[in-house]
């Protein structure tokens, strides 16, 4: 089943987010080459596809996995919870109608 994973970044958070990065890009490139990853990118902290010191407010990663928990678990293995990035990830189930 496809769940949505969706973490809010910490205030202040960018340059964690720029050293855990590559790490993080690692893991849904996996997804990824399983075949299992629909999308993934980060929210800007304001309107524009640069956002500069603004940063990012958080991330959507729409995968597949088996369970709830499964993707919870890997939600929380992410590098980005790690380097304290991520003040909260929440995991819900999602349904993928289009396309």
């Amino acid at each position: 089943m496809w769940y949505a994973i969706i973490g809010t970044d910490n205030p202040g958070s960018l340059e964690r987010r720029a050293g855990a990065r590559s790490a993080h890009l690692a893991r849904l490139q996996q997804l990824r080459d399983e075949g299992r990853l629909c999308l993934a990118g980060p929210f800007p902290g304001i309107d524009a596809p640069e956002p500069g010191p603004a940063g990012f407010s958080g991330s959507l990663i729409v995968a597949e996995f088996v369970s709830l928990d499964d993707a919870q678990a890997w939600a929380e293995a992410d590098p980005y919870c790690a380097a304290d990035v991520y003040a909260r990830v929440d995991v819900k189930p999602f349904l993928k109608v289009l396309p």
